[in-house]
């Protein structure tokens, strides 16, 4: 199960961070670690922080974007710092890591920590079923990254446990999501079809389309479903073509 799981971190700063990262991901049974675009790796900063963990940094992908990081991907879930005013689902770090399980009992799973200072962009979230939020002391709330990860892996290897002891012989649930590459193309399909029928104003399109993004997010449309869906756009922009004034 929690080999289906992977920690992506996003444009890491410091490589000591890399580090322990990776020893928290040993300390609780995680091994595959996914760096987009770090600052300094291979380091032997990055080394000395494992403490022991150098297998997980050997093994470690480095990806030059989140495109390849989330390859295969069905279900992520973005950290947070702070609470966001986005219309999307916002966990504590135990109800994520029942759902990671869950969803990694079938498919592909990813947890992805942000930079040091910023965070994940908004682009990066958009890429998230789900935002995940520790509920540190509200006056002092300056958790560095390791000790983050530390937290949620923690809360993944007890999430695992109890679904191991509950429904270890259970049957896998029928219902295979689609992966992330298969719903960005259809995204990429659905904002052209809309734009093309007239829906859509270029101008003033991306909080629709995100809204739009959140709505298929929750649903978590199998492949069959993503190609009916498809199969309708292809038609309204067939039928638009054929009268300028459909729609």
């Amino acid at each position: 199960m929690l080999e289906r799981i992977r920690i992506v971190l996003c444009e890491t700063s410091h490589p000591g961070n890399i580090g322990a990262v990776a020893r928290a991901m040993k300390t609780m049974g995680l091994g595959r670690l996914v760096l987009v675009n770090p600052k300094d790796y291979p380091s032997a900063d990055a080394t000395a922080r494992a403490s022991g963990a150098d297998d997980v940094l050997a093994t470690a992908e480095v990806v030059s974007n989140l495109d390849a990081a989330l390859a295969g991907v069905s279900y992520a879930v973005g950290t947070s710092a702070r609470l966001r005013r986005i219309p999307m689902p916002q966990l504590d770090p135990r109800e994520s890591a029942r759902q990671l399980v869950a969803e990694a009992a079938t498919q592909e799973v990813a947890v992805l920590f942000g930079r040091e200072r910023s965070g994940l962009s908004n682009a990066e979230i958009d890429r998230c079923h789900a935002l995940v939020n520790i509920p540190a002391n509200p006056d002092y709330q300056s958790l560095n990254l390791g000790a983050a990860a530390q937290v949620i892996c923690y809360e993944l290897r007890m999430a695992m446990l109890a679904a191991t002891a509950t429904s270890g012989t259970e049957e896998a649930v029928a219902h295979q999501p689609a992966t992330g590459e298969h719903l960005e193309s259809f995204f990429g399909h659905l904002e052209a079809a809309l734009l093309e029928i007239g829906f859509l104003d270029p101008k003033q399109s991306q909080s629709m389309l995100r809204r739009l993004r959140r709505l298929f997010q929750r649903a978590r449309p199998d492949d069959t479903e993503i190609h009916i869906l498809r199969g309708i756009l292809s038609r309204a922009q067939a039928a638009a073509r054929k009268d300028p004034e459909a729609g």
